[in-house]
């Protein structure tokens, strides 16, 4: 059984913003994050150790003469340079919540700079994450995660209702070959095709797009975004291209195959982390999802669960900056900085109460397979009520 404490009531609202207004300045309110305090330095530390890692790894992994120790020290890169290449993501993110810096231009460009980095385009990516956190958990509006009601479920299956339990027990291989396809390529995925959002998170209210990219974070005119942010969808595309052209480059003089081994299989690495993390913030048995007409910003804000990485959650937090442990208090106040959320976390956790999810000491892995077996469908918590009144499990 799950460790967490559900309620689908909210806190009182006027509660929680006393709490945000007695905060230190320096919680709420960005800042060039080196200038702040101690620990916000590793988040400009770590570009430059994933840079001196690469280095190294270049440099003297192709020289370890035993086949063996040679794979073995490349998959160790891989693995540590995944954990590098998601906390310069994270720092992204923080821009992206004008966290990093108080000036907005500075944000935009830092966060341009890193996400590009990452091919991930960060203004198409801005504006869908924004929506997102206005709507987290309306199962009408929402971007992240958004289940289908047990009907739509059944219906897409073509099964009956009562049987699509079974159908998850009996099929253990499926859940694991479509949890090996999300780790492996659902962000990339999900920024081509818009995968796992709701209709109603379009931003012009019209139906799916059948072109292609058309709904997608590439197309200006995709049916994500809106005209006034034509020109930042195509800044986002200017700067895809310039990476993809940079390591094209890199490939002719250093080779296809060290690319490969220095950024490709990092970046599957770093993918699987941002996609496990943040499945895992918003998919669990326990905690649920509203319907418009029950959905509130703090209901759905609540309906959020902080979460443990494991092993690597316990030796290489520092370099993801603890995002996957605290991130209840980001969808509550968004411009926290990252790296402020566990005392932000434990100034608000008496004043949430029940309201207050986490699951923190069971198997990662566990938790992975837990959501992808039980949180596909959504049901009412209480059929007979009306839409207003329940909540969807």
């Amino acid at each position: 059984m799950s460790t967490t404490t559900t309620s689908t009531l909210e806190a009182p609202t006027n509660t929680l913003d006393a709490d945000y207004t007695s905060h230190p300045a320096a919680l709420v309110k960005g800042g060039v994050c080196f200038a702040v305090r101690p620990p916000s330095l590793a988040m400009v530390l770590i570009p430059g150790i994933g840079c001196s890692l690469m280095y190294a790894a270049y440099y003297y992994i192709p020289n370890v003469e035993i086949p063996l120790v040679r794979y073995v020290a490349w998959a160790v890169y891989g693995y540590i340079q995944g954990q590098q290449m998601t906390g310069i993501w994270v720092v992204g993110r923080e821009c992206r919540h004008g966290g990093f810096s108080t000036n907005d231009y500075l944000n935009d460009t830092m966060g341009w700079i890193l996400h590009t980095a990452l091919l991930t385009p960060y203004f198409s990516w801005q504006s869908s994450h924004r929506r997102h956190h206005i709507y987290a958990n309306n199962l009408a509006k929402d971007h992240n995660y958004v289940p289908l009601q047990i009907d739509k479920y059944a219906s897409l299956k073509g099964v009956d209702f009562e049987h699509l339990e079974d159908m998850a027990e009996d099929s253990p291989i499926y859940t694991f070959l479509r949890i090996v396809v999300q780790q492996l390529v659902g962000f990339p995925w999900y920024l081509t095709a818009n995968i796992t959002a709701s209709q109603g998170s379009l931003a012009n209210k019209n139906p799916p797009s059948k072109y292609p990219l058309g709904n997608s974070h590439f197309l200006p005119t995709s049916v994500l975004s809106r005209p006034e942010e034509w020109h930042l969808i195509i800044a986002s595309d200017i700067g895809i291209g310039l990476m993809a052209a940079a390591l094209w480059y890199v490939s002719t003089k250093i080779g296809s195959q060290a690319v490969m081994l220095l950024y490709a299989i990092t970046y599957l690495w770093a993918n699987h982390w941002i996609v496990a993390i943040t499945y895992l913030h918003h998919t669990h048995p326990d905690v649920p999802k509203y319907e418009p007409e029950a959905w509130t910003f703090l209901k759905g804000a609540t309906a959020t669960i902080d979460r443990n990485l494991g092993f690597s959650g316990k030796h290489f937090m520092h370099f993801m900056h603890n995002i996957a442990d605290f991130h209840v208090i980001h969808h509550l106040f968004s411009r926290i900085l990252q790296y402020y959320a566990e005392e932000a976390t434990k100034a608000i956790m008496p004043l949430l109460g029940d309201a207050y999810h986490a699951d923190k000491q069971r198997s990662f892995w566990g938790c992975i397979w837990e959501s992808f077996t039980e949180c596909q469908y959504v049901v009412p918590d209480d059929p007979a009520a009306k839409p207003e009144d329940r909540a969807m499990y």
